[in-house]
């Protein structure tokens, strides 16, 4: 049996792209001296630099959140969490949390039609939270940062 997916899907990130600076900061200042984020993949990093975000302010260049298959909806990016190859933190946060671990290893061992049902009942419950509009929201500069 499949375990269902968390109400925020990081199954999503399997399809698209993303800019350098939404995540640079762990190629390049991860605790703030200038280091790498130790949890991500040194090889898949040092290709980043080289060959994607050659500083940390590259705002032209976009790196793929799958990458391979970043326009197939498939279970790629689940393949690549577990070779420490996120893209982002939340990413990253996935195979280091054993619920959430066990959860990608159970998604793989499945069939590609499971993980689309669970990907679907996800997103269902996505739409069930309370969207908070008008003066009781905000449009965030960086999704995960409340803006100050």
């Amino acid at each position: 049996m499949i375990l269902p997916l968390m109400s925020i899907n990081p199954g999503a990130h399997t399809i698209g792209i993303a800019h350098c600076p939404a995540f640079s900061n762990r190629l390049y200042n991860f605790t703030g001296v200038g280091d790498q984020d130790p949890a991500l993949d040194s090889e898949y990093a040092a290709n980043l630099k080289a060959k994607k975000c050659k500083t940390p302010t590259n705002n032209t260049t976009i790196v793929e959140m799958d990458p391979g298959s970043f326009r197939t909806f498939d279970l790629s990016y689940y393949k690549l969490l577990l070779k420490r190859r996120g893209l982002f933190v939340s990413d990253s946060a996935l195979t280091t949390d054993s619920t959430s671990r066990s959860f990608i290893n159970q998604l793989l061992q499945g069939t590609l039609e499971n993980f689309y049902t669970e990907f679907a009942k996800s997103m269902e419950k996505m739409g069930q939270i309370d969207v908070k509009t008008g003066s009781s929201g905000e449009i965030r500069k960086h999704c995960s940062v409340v803006n100050s």
